[in-house]
């Protein structure tokens, strides 16, 4: 039995070292959370349903107020930018639950070791998975609402119903259903970051932007519209009305911050706990 010795001149050389140090920089961590975004069926399907619902919903809400136009005192109350924008309601659950998925997902799999292992500070993995989730959000949402509005105006103008973009409070109302859905996207990712757990957190979503506004509603008298105001859906909400009313809502740019206050509670939460807690 005979043995070869590789000639040297065909042995491929080795890769030199990389000599410069390595740092863990947010923008790194920024374009790994970006392909973990980009790879994840759920992220496609939960913005697709994000724009169907928006657009959708929108156009089939305009088809039944053409149908049935508002009479009497309810013309001075009605609002046509609220009627094409009906979908941001549905809409929510979609980019919610993406922010739940985002995190929890990782928790669920195991992953979240190793990404906490290649960043030690940990925080700005949540930090990268809240910008690239709120950039993802508006790149969906707001080509959505536009053509939501565009299509149930032309709707509701063959009941003489609706209103032009160049009316005061309408461009604000338009761009700030996409904004609500950013939020609410946020407040998805604090909470699977805070609960760890997609069915938790997914539940505690659900009771945060619905179960909490129900609750506002039983509250004897004038109490109902003075805490509801302040609920996180209703808040936030008003910054997707022309004319909210003040019975009811806080004005649009106030209740749209106190809507990225119950987000910013709950980032803080969740960064917290990651900080602290163990794996």
């Amino acid at each position: 039995m005979t043995s070869t010795t590789p000639n040297p001149a065909h042995v491929a050389a080795a890769p030199p070292a990389y000599q410069l140090p390595q740092r863990v920089t947010q923008a790194r961590v920024l374009r790994s959370e970006w392909t973990k975004l980009r790879t994840q069926p759920s992220v496609f399907w939960s913005l697709l349903a994000t724009m169907i619902l928006i657009a959708g919903f929108g156009i089939v809400y305009s088809l039944v107020r053409e149908t049935r136009p508002p009479h009497g005192a309810a013309i001075a109350s009605f609002d046509p930018a609220a009627v094409s924008l009906s979908g941001v309601q549905l809409a929510q659950i979609a980019v919610g639950v993406l922010g739940v998925l985002l995190i929890t997902s990782e928790y669920a799999t195991g992953l979240i070791r190793t990404t906490l292992a290649a960043v030690p500070r940990r925080l700005p993995v949540l930090w990268g998975k809240a910008a690239l989730v709120t950039a993802a959000t508006l790149a969906a949402s707001l080509p959505a609402v536009f053509v939501a509005f565009v299509a149930g105006q032309s709707i509701l103008a063959r009941a003489h119903l609706s209103v032009p973009l160049s009316d005061p409070g309408v461009v604000r109302a338009v761009a700030g259903g996409a904004l609500y859905l950013a939020v609410a996207a946020l407040i998805g990712l604090g909470l699977g970051g805070l609960l760890r757990s997609t069915a938790g957190g997914i539940a505690a979503l659900f009771g945060l932007l619905f179960g909490v506004q129900l609750a506002a509603g039983f509250l004897p008298g004038s109490w109902a519209n003075d805490v509801g105001k302040y609920v996180p859906t209703t808040a936030g909400q008003a910054v997707t009305l022309v004319h909210p009313d003040p019975a009811s809502s806080l004005p649009p740019w106030t209740g749209f911050g106190v809507f990225c206050l119950y987000a910013a509670v709950l980032l803080g939460l969740a960064a917290l706990r990651m900080r602290r807690g163990d794996v």
